[in-house]
């Protein structure tokens, strides 16, 4: 059987972009995948939320990120792409990092260059390490995976909202050298220094985009056209879900059901009862 690795890489080699949505457990990467997505990004900002409700200021852990993507890779048979932060410590800790993606069933994972503790790329108060320790971090990764880590390695530098643009890609280009499979750029605040971006730097190259984020939601088509390979969308089901649950709740403060719900038979087969009963069935010892 195929490895999520070699899957990932055998899509990245077609032409066309690839559309990612993020998830935050097993359910939400299981709809990505019926939907038809061939790709799906565990977030950690999602994970943090609906986890621990609390904000991707790097307050999750290695151990809830790893258990929680080792959920995630088991519910699909899809390539799973996992945020792995900063590593979780020094190099040494980015080497057992993805080789403990790699375990859990990843496909890839993102190693990016923010001091510790990390935040959100969109949100206030990040700061990078320097270019020779985000380097280091780096090689770690790439370290992992030659020997023997069946994983690919996304490095992603938030230089450009710290030293700005061309450290940014100065940056993401160091990554290619050392060896990164895929390279993200976090945060250009145009069309124009998105393109700049990807005329800059060679290989594949990952988009962010977030609803009211810094980072314009160009159509697919034109992210394509510029040179971008993956879109990723990492905050979307985590926003419609809350907002669902809001609307339910808000309904039924005020004595009324929630609309737009499933039926309870579509809610089941959701969930998986029709595949346990089929299982029930082709293992009865009685018939």
């Amino acid at each position: 059987m195929i490895s999520a690795a070699d899957q990932l890489r055998e899509l990245l080699k077609r032409p066309g972009l690839l559309i990612m949505p993020g998830c935050y457990d097993a359910m939400s990467a299981k709809l990505v995948q019926a939907a038809g997505f061939e790709v799906v990004f565990m977030s950690g900002f999602c994970v943090s939320g609906a986890r621990l409700a609390m904000p991707d200021t790097g307050l999750i852990s290695y151990h809830e990120m790893v258990d929680q993507g080792r959920n995630i890779c088991n519910a699909v048979s899809i390539p799973v792409i996992g945020d792995g932060d900063t590593g979780f410590g020094n190099a040494l800790n980015v080497k057992r990092t993805v080789q403990g993606y790699a375990d859990a069933g990843f496909a890839c994972i993102m190693i990016e260059d923010q001091v510790a503790p990390k935040r959100c790329g969109h949100t206030r108060g990040k700061t990078v390490v320097p270019r020779e320790e985000a380097l280091m971090r780096l090689q770690a990764a790439v370290d992992a995976r030659n020997e023997g880590a069946d994983i690919l390695i996304m490095a992603r530098t938030d230089a450009r909202a710290i030293d700005g643009l061309e450290e940014g890609i100065a940056r993401a280009r160091a990554f290619t050298e050392l060896g990164a499979d895929i390279t993200f750029l976090e945060a250009p605040t145009s069309e124009e220094e998105m393109s700049e971006c990807c005329r800059s730097v060679p290989g594949p190259k990952m988009a962010n985009l977030i609803e009211d984020g810094r980072t314009p939601l160009l159509p697919p088509a034109k992210l394509e056209a510029i040179g971008y390979k993956i879109a990723v969308y990492p905050l979307t089901l985590l926003n419609a879900s809350i907002r669902a649950m809001q609307e339910s709740l808000h309904s039924l403060r005020r004595g009324s059901t929630p609309e737009r719900l499933l039926s309870f038979d579509q809610l089941k087969d959701t969930v998986g009862f029709n595949s346990y009963y089929a299982g029930e069935e082709r293992y009865a010892t009685e018939r």
